[in-house]
């Protein structure tokens, strides 16, 4: 092994080597909690180091332990993963002043990092699932903090059904993988499907799969936990949304090779993402808790990245999941600063959009995707999902109704049309990435997805132009439509267990009720 191959090792293995490092208390005997946050911020710090070398490295390691192995995409969201993690336990550090289980979270917080390190470098079913399951466990202790809230603990208890029920697929969908390819190596799974095609044992391995991502994504049905999730400290909901859920995206990434020829699996990311991304997005509406509108946000954004998932779209799912990322820890990061945003609009009044501009907005939208693409000669991705991601902008360019001088007008869809052309120029940009990342994607369910976009635009419409139509349907969507309270009745029958304060076991008192109270 050369001096290089030694170099790109060290680089790629250190950061999980320092989270785990992180969870252990220091060396000096009476060391305060200040001690605890400075030596994990430290080696939250040198571990971000090495990740930034390990993009750089990794080229030079293709396989150096048998289950691991580094990817461009896997090393990249090891930045991503680590610098967030970094801000996240300095936010921490100054967040949970004054509360009793401190040292508990730290160590908590650098498990999730260290097996998140770890899963994005599995090259192999066994690596894959243990790391995820791991993952699962040290969120755990971070969800169950505040021992004395019953929803953070029924939160934690419902994860951890789903959880479970996931590894069954995931175990599964690994046996009949490992039964075809001869080997539990995701790379040769690769190989063997570029010789041999898709089977009857890997398309029932990729259904597996899916079901497996479906149930770890808190896509509907199962994504009440991630709701409740919110009586967790704030820089819990920031890990959890910014780094944990979205693993799924990367996953299905991973196994691109897969999915591709398996119609029946895809065929369930398109469904459970649709339906997610617009029933979720419907609910977030009715929401006036910021941190709960900021988790149905993320159970619809899931439910897209899932879709692009389906539809064959990698580059553009793996742009998502590093924006959806950026966005949502500095939300939950900056929550607090939304009561004086809220005053600030409150004293502005509150109008709702022109009819005409609602009706312009699609077109002027969807037509400037096309336009871009047109000037710089780059077909990136089929023309409908230029018309979806064209829908999804368009309220960029609604216009309010009180509205009426030409030059406010014009500044305000210039404005619009000009972030539209941002992201599409983004988005492009993604693909000149080398992440090593191969698009598939599939017309017929292509256009499947551009007729559910349609139909969360039009129940958008029609909610500002009239409101009081679809009061029925106002009552429902507040209630998330009855999906979780369904799901829970029936986890808590099927597994009863024991998730409420009085029976939860923990080893230390509860928190103050003045910093439990305070916290939001």
């Amino acid at each position: 092994m050369t001096v290089l191959e030694i170099v790109s090792m060290v680089s790629v293995c250190a950061p999980g080597a320092l989270m785990l490092l992180a969870m252990l208390p220091p060396q000096r005997q009476g060391a305060s909690t200040d001690g605890f946050w400075r030596n994990l911020t430290m080696l939250s710090v040198v571990a971000l180091v090495f990740t930034v070398l390990a993009v750089f490295m990794a080229a030079n390691l293709q396989s150096f332990l048998p289950w691991l192995r580094p990817t461009r995409l896997g090393t990249g969201l090891a930045v991503l993963v680590q610098l967030l993690g970094t801000v996240i336990a300095v936010f921490s550090s100054r967040y949970l002043e004054g509360e009793r289980r401190q040292r508990r979270y730290m160590a908590a917080l650098a498990g999730v990092l260290a097996t998140v390190h770890l899963l994005l470098l599995a090259d192999h079913w066994a690596v894959l699932i243990a790391a995820w399951a791991l993952v699962g466990v040290a969120l755990q202790h971070l969800l169950c903090f505040y021992p004395d809230r019953p929803f953070a603990l029924l939160a934690a208890y419902k994860k951890r059904i789903a959880d479970r029920i996931a590894d069954i697929f995931l175990l599964g969908a690994a046996a009949l993988a490992w039964s075809q390819v001869g080997s539990g190596s995701i790379s040769d799974l690769g190989g063997h499907i570029g010789r041999e095609g898709m089977s009857t044992g890997l398309q029932l391995s990729a259904v597996g799969l899916v079901l497996a991502v479906i149930l770890r994504t808190a896509l509907l049905p199962v994504h009440g936990w991630l709701i409740q999730v919110m009586e967790a400290p704030t820089p819990v909901s920031a890990l959890l949304h910014a780094g944990v859920v979205n693993l799924g995206g990367f996953v299905l990434i991973r196994f691109a090779p897969l999915l591709e020829q398996a119609t029946a699996a895809r065929s369930l990311l398109i469904a459970f993402g649709l339906g997610t991304a617009v029933l979720a997005g419907l609910v977030m509406l009715t929401r006036i808790s910021i941190k709960v509108r900021l988790a149905w946000s993320t159970v619809a954004q899931m439910g897209f990245m899932v879709l692009e998932c389906g539809l064959g779209l990698y580059t553009l799912a793996a742009l998502h999941l590093i924006g959806h990322s950026l966005y949502k820890t500095h939300a939950f990061l900056s929550a607090s600063t939304v009561v004086r945003e809220t005053r600030l609009q409150f004293m502005r009044g509150t109008t709702s959009p022109a009819p005409l501009s609602l009706l312009l907005a699609p077109a002027l939208a969807v037509g400037t995707v096309l336009l871009i693409q047109g000037v710089i000669s780059a077909a990136a991705w089929p023309w409908w999902w230029s018309a979806v991601m064209g829908l999804a902008w368009a309220p960029l360019l609604w216009l309010s109704a009180q509205r009426t001088g030409t030059r406010e007008i014009f500044l305000h869809v210039l404005s619009g049309l000009l972030m539209i052309a941002g992201l599409t120029l983004a988005a492009l940009f993604a693909h000149t990435l080398p992440l090593g990342i191969q698009d598939l994607p599939h017309q017929t369910l292509g256009l499947v997805s551009l007729l559910g976009m349609a139909a969360l635009y039009l129940c958008l419409v029609v909610l500002q132009l009239r409101p009081q139509s679809l009061r029925a349907w106002r009552r429902w969507s507040y209630a998330g439509f009855y999906v979780d309270e369904a799901y829970t009745r029936l986890a808590l029958t099927l597994w009863p267990g024991q998730w409420t304060p009085q029976a939860h076991n923990t080893a230390s008192a509860p928190a103050p009720a003045v910093a439990a109270d305070a916290r939001p």
